[in-house]
Order: C-alpha cells, then structure tokens, then sequence
C-alpha cells in the first residue's frame, strides 16, 4: 500500500482550510487514508493509502481534492483545454519493444518545493505501483522550453546514440546508461533482451529521454524556474498508460497548470490526448440502500454522491452518474456503493443485531473437507496453507506448460501475485522447494480453492474446492501416490478407476486421469524432472489433486 509524504500546510492551502488533528484524521478516511507518522517539525506527515486502485489519491493533491468536497468546496475537473501544436511521431520499429506512448502540456506552473516534491513523489508511485515497476507505465515530465517539436519515439541501437542521464555529467550510449547508471542497473530488465532500446528525441536531435529508464539532464531536468512541461507516458497497453498521464494531468491542474493536449501520430493512426472523456455508469438508488443496508433516501445517496465527484443525472429509478476521467477503478455498481458509504462515514454506522433467525450448521463442503483433512493428518502428511494468488512463473512456466486458462489481476500491485492458481500442485512444489534443506520424506498437502473460468456466473468465475497431496523422498513414486489415494477413497467409501493420459508436469506414461462413475476428479502421478529443476528440487516427487466439489455429490449418494 502506497504511503505519501506530504505538508500539512501544504494540504490546508488546496482545501482552503485549517484542520485541527482530529479533523485531519477524519478527513483521511475519505482516501483510505492513514497518518503513519509525524516529522519532528509537526508540519510533515506520512500517510499510507489502503487504496491500491486509485492512483489519483497517491498525491497530497489527490487526497485534497476528495477533501474539498467535505466542505462544500466544488472541484473543477473540466477547465479549457487548449491544442498545444506539439505533436509526437511514434516511429513503428518501436511495434515489439515499447510501442504506445500518451502526452500532455501544462503551462503557466508555479512550481516550488511542495509542487516538486509532489509531483516527483506521484510520479515514482504511479510507475512503481500502477505501471508495475515501469513496465506497464513509465513517465517523463521535462522542461518544455528546451524542447523543439516535432517530437519523435523511436528505436535506436544500444551504441548508435548518446546523451547525458538526469544527475550525471558523462556522456553515455544507451548500453552505457544500462550498465552505469542507477537507474539503468535497476530497470535494465525491462530493455536488455531487444537488440534496439526506445527514444524520445526532438527536431533538433535533442535526446528528451531512454523510457523507461531515465531523462536526458538537459531537457528532463525540472526546477522551481520551471513553468511549462512536457509529460509522456509510454508503456504497451492505453489501459494503463492513458490513466497514469491522467492522474499527473489533474494533480498539476489542481496546482494552477493550463492543460493543453498532444497530437500523437502513430504509423496507422492519430490521437490526441490526454483522453478528458467522463466516464458513465448507472444504477439503482435503491439498490445503493439495499445493499449498503441503509434506509437513507434518494436525496441523501445523490448528495454523498456528489460529494464523492459524480455528476448525477436522475431517470426515473435510476441515477446515472458520470465521474471523473482520472479514474479507473470504477468497474461495477458495487464501486459506487464503496463510494456512497465512505461518504456516509463508517463511523456513523450503528450496529444493529440481525433479526434472521437461523440455526448453527456447517456447509456440507467444510463438512467434507474437514473430515478429508483429518483423514490425511492420519498419513502423517502436514497440511499446509498457501495463497489463492500467484503468479505465471510459478503456475505455468515452471510447471512445463506452453499456456493455461487462467484468471489474471488485470492491475497487479506485484507480478508474484497476478493471477489466481487453477490447480494447487503448483503450490505444493513451490513449498517443497523452499524445504530442500529439511529431513527427507516429505509429505504435505493441501485443501483450498481455485479459480477457473466460468461464463455463467455474475463474475465469470467459479471457485471449487479441492485437495492436493504431494510426496517428496528418494522413494516417492505412482505407486506411492496411489496408495494414499487408495486409502482415502476406502476411508470415504468411494471406488475409481484411472486411465492413463499425458501431462506436462508429469512423467509420460506414469500420470493418470482418476474417474468416479465416468467423472474426472483427479490427476495422479509422478512430477516431471523438468519441473523438479525448475523448482530447483534434487528428490523425486508424486503428487495427487482431487476435486472435492466434483467428489461431494458422491459421497452424499
């Protein structure tokens, strides 16, 4: 989660306000917010954002702007915009490397020390948060007066071009800067496999910069005699990259900066941006006080609102509502909902018992998995816990598999967890893994859910249960992962038959399907070498993954 630095007078001054602590600290629940600590001059303060999904409150200008609003002070978002004539030429050697970019123009900026700090602060955590490390979204601010357009993003060679880095005073070519500069070292993953690196270059042939890596120190230098920039956002997908330039767009218009756009011109086709669309949604105002359990009014849910940015338009029972164009996250009316009770304040919610009356009882799943769960500790097998999400290293690619079906986070806060497991063998692996220094055998399993693909659903989602095993000794075998899957059956009172298939992750010919009345419940079977090195493992391992979900409707029979 996100933790800012900001001034507290610094914050007075945007919202037109003084705040006492305790209203501070009230204030700061409307982003999510929480004071952390206090600088020894009682004026600098760290606050940690629990909102991972807007990246438009990571700034002292963003929590102001949700603020102002608290006070019956008007936020305006949409200020004439004016075409500033600097167009960008996105050259196409850039289709498989970096190939999008976005810009803007902000002029007439009084730029101190709070705007500065701000600014470079917001830009760090949008790139490292939202743009995943710079990968999805790197940006660029620079002086605009040293810039000359046309402005061209193209490819060049690691040694067919050179400039000065941003705080260095030696001339380098691109595999120089990778090499020498700190931040080429610590982003140089993201360019050393392609043969030619990005660069945004003016008319003149003036470098502007290396994305994602570094400015030029000539023209990617900002100071406090800075008035006009020049922004882009480079990355490989508009989803990411169109917000980003977004949220630096509207915290530098909230400090006074006149918006003007860029026209980029890509080999096949023209935009201008950045994109000052409102977003729509609609919903039910009884629906909000359904499912927030609040008996409120309409009048009261368009007034919280409006109070929260949205523009609300009323059609007989539903409200349509605009918002913002720096906001992203609003996906479902369930984020509408979040909005409306922040506004409400969770602290002016009382607690009510329920009126339901309903007796005691277990899920018959739980039921199921408690009892497997006792069946297994039986075996002398551990069970362990491990996390629903994961990543595509450790789910595919180290399971020898070309691809699989999987539900992704489309807006990872880290690559580790970006997607959630289908299977939970993977898992098992990895925990071995980090257990090769420990006594041999081992014997671990696991009973959890996973994620698949379902269209029917409201969330496209289905989650069932299921329960993998997973041995690892000098010994472990088919024949071994067969006969605890034998006793757990006998245990349950199930019978299955296997059929012999081939699968990635396991030794060909030693893998079997485990069917019960002609349904597929299980894989069984004896890990592939390649995946065992994969996971840097020396022992063998045999592992069984078992439905429940499909195996409950059998034991209930």
């Amino acid at each position: 989660m996100p933790t800012i630095e900001f001034s507290k007078k610094d914050l007075f001054k945007l919202i037109d306000k003084n705040l006492s602590d305790d209203e501070l600290e009230e204030s700061l629940m409307l982003v999510k917010g929480e004071i952390e600590g206090v600088g020894e001059d009682k004026n600098t303060i760290k606050v940690e954002i629990a909102d991972t999904n807007r990246p438009d409150l990571w700034s002292v200008e963003g929590i102001a702007r949700e603020i102002r609003t608290k006070y019956n002070f008007k936020n305006d978002f949409l200020k004439k915009v004016k075409d500033s004539g600097i167009i960008v030429q996105v050259d196409n050697n850039l289709k498989n490397i970096r190939p999008l970019t976005v810009c803007a123009v902000i002029r007439n900026l009084n730029i101190n020390s709070d705007v500065l700090s701000q600014l470079i602060q917001l830009q760090e955590k949008v790139c490292e948060t939202f743009g995943s490390k710079r990968k999805e979204a790197a940006i660029g601010v620079y002086d605009l007066h040293k810039i000359k357009s046309p402005i061209t993003y193209k490819a060049f060679k690691p040694t067919e071009i050179k400039f000065i880095p941003l705080d260095f005073s030696e001339e380098l070519n691109l595999r120089q800067i990778l090499i020498k500069h700190p931040k080429g070292k610590e982003y140089s993953n993201l360019l050393e496999s392609y043969d030619k690196y990005p660069v945004f270059i003016d008319s003149l042939g003036e470098v502007l910069s290396m994305p994602p890596i570094i400015n030029s120190n000539h023209t990617g230098k900002v100071t406090d005699q800075t008035k006009d920039l020049f922004i882009e956002c480079s990355g490989f997908l508009f989803k990411y990259i169109m917000p980003a330039l977004n949220v630096i767009v509207q915290a530098l218009i909230d400090r006074g900066g006149e918006l003007e756009t860029v026209k980029v011109v890509y080999p096949d086709k023209k935009i201008t941006t950045p994109d000052l669309k409102q977003k729509s949604i609609s919903i039910e105002w009884k629906y909000i006080e359904k499912m927030i359990g609040l008996s409120i009014g309409k009048k009261k849910i368009i007034s919280l609102l409006k109070e929260a940015n949205y523009d609300v338009n009323e059609k007989g029972s539903k409200l349509l509502l605009k918002y913002p164009y720096y906001r992203q996250d609003i996906m479902h009316p369930v984020d509408v909902l979040e909005d409306v009770i922040i506004r409400y304040g969770y602290n002016n919610i009382e607690p009510k018992s329920p009126q339901l009356i309903t007796e005691k009882s277990m899920q018959d799943i739980n039921w199921l998995s408690k009892e497997i769960a006792n069946i297994m500790i039986g075996t002398g097998a551990q069970e362990i816990l491990s996390y629903t999400l994961t990543n595509k290293e450790t789910l595919i690619k180290k399971m020898n598999l070309k691809s699989l079906k999987a539900v992704e986070i489309s807006n990872p806060v880290s690559k580790n967890w970006s997607i959630f497991r289908t299977w939970i063998t993977p898992c098992l692996i990895e925990f071995l893994s980090k257990n090769t220094n420990q006594e041999y055998p081992q014997e671990i399993f696991e009973i959890g859910e996973v994620v698949l693909h379902d269209e029917s659903a409201e969330t496209k989602t289905k989650n069932p249960v299921r329960i993998a095993w997973a041995k690892s000794d000098k010994n472990a075998d088919f024949t071994e992962a067969k006969q605890t899957l034998d006793y757990l059956m006998r245990t349950l009172g199930l019978k299955y038959d296997i059929e012999e298939v081939n699968h990635d992750s396991f030794i060909k010919g030693r893998v079997g399907r485990v069917y019960i009345n002609n349904k597929a419940v299980a894989y069984l079977g004896e890990i592939n070498p390649l995946v065992l090195d994969n996971f840097g493992i020396d022992m063998p391992v045999c592992v069984f993954e078992l439905n429940l979900s499909e195996l409950l409707t059998e034991v209930k029979k």
